[in-house]
């Protein structure tokens, strides 16, 4: 990478960081939706019979708390973030100067992917030492847990994007990957706890991976096999995201 690119790549980063430091309410949503999510969750895990699947509390608050951070701070903020930049032209504007699509898409996303795995070291950090939870037993798989998730979730908002008119439309077509997510990709219930036939087609989720391999990480349960498979999953998502990107993302406002 030639060091115009980075320049230009360094640029827009902080653009973006400080417009979302100026939008509060996706800020909000960014910052607090997750850790109050979780805080509100734990009830509810209380109540599943863990011990049934061997999980225990850290190896099901963990990924739900990371699950929240991709859904709420980095899915459904970029979304909003894309959307607008297009209807305010600042997208196209961009394309009539040196950066690549590649770049623009990039540089928009850097400050809201980095805050993301920020909010997730946090919450990790927050989560061993406040809940009292234990250490991860495979720290490597956490972390591409992590790493995973949030490629996916930065590629299918921009994927996302291609149905959505408006940022306040944004607010509707994020809501499939988010409920399904919620219901089906093991962040609430873990997959473990559902019947055999439920759980395999729930592996097959675009954020199930990256709940999996966290989840996976922090009770040394996922053998290498089972983690190069949902490893797979994760990256067939993200290239499929690539190409619907490639493919049908808007650059002009949708009229």
């Amino acid at each position: 990478m030639s060091t115009a690119v980075v320049g230009r790549m360094a640029a827009l980063t902080r653009a973006e960081l400080t417009l979302l430091v100026r939008h509060k309410a996706v800020l909000l949503a960014a910052l607090v939706l997750p850790v109050a999510m979780t805080y509100a969750m734990r009830p509810v895990v209380d109540d599943l019979d863990l011990a049934k699947a061997g999980i225990s509390l850290g190896a099901a608050m963990m990924p739900m708390a990371v699950a929240f951070v991709l859904l709420f701070g980095v899915y459904s903020a970029l979304v909003t973030v894309y959307v607008v930049r297009r209807e305010e032209l600042v997208l196209k504007r961009l394309r009539t100067g040196e950066p690549g699509d590649a770049e623009i898409l990039a540089g928009t996303a850097a400050a809201t992917l980095v805050a993301g795995l920020a909010q997730c070291v946090v919450l990790v950090i927050a989560g061993v030492v406040l809940l009292d939870v234990e250490m991860p037993a495979d720290p490597l798989l956490v972390v591409a847990g992590v790493l995973l998730g949030v490629a996916v979730a930065g590629t299918t908002a921009a994927a996302t994007t291609v149905f959505t008119r408006s940022a306040e439309g944004a607010q509707i077509t994020i809501m499939p990957m988010m409920l399904i997510s919620m219901v089906g990709s093991g962040v609430v219930v873990p997959l473990e706890l559902l019947p055999d036939k439920v759980a395999s087609l729930c592996e097959l989720l675009p954020l199930s991976p990256a709940v999996e391999l966290v989840r996976g990480g922090w009770s040394g349960q996922l053998g290498a096999y089972e983690a190069l498979g949902t490893v797979g999953t994760a990256v067939a998502w993200t290239v499929l995201s690539v190409f619907a990107v490639q493919r049908w993302f808007r650059w002009e406002p949708r009229r």
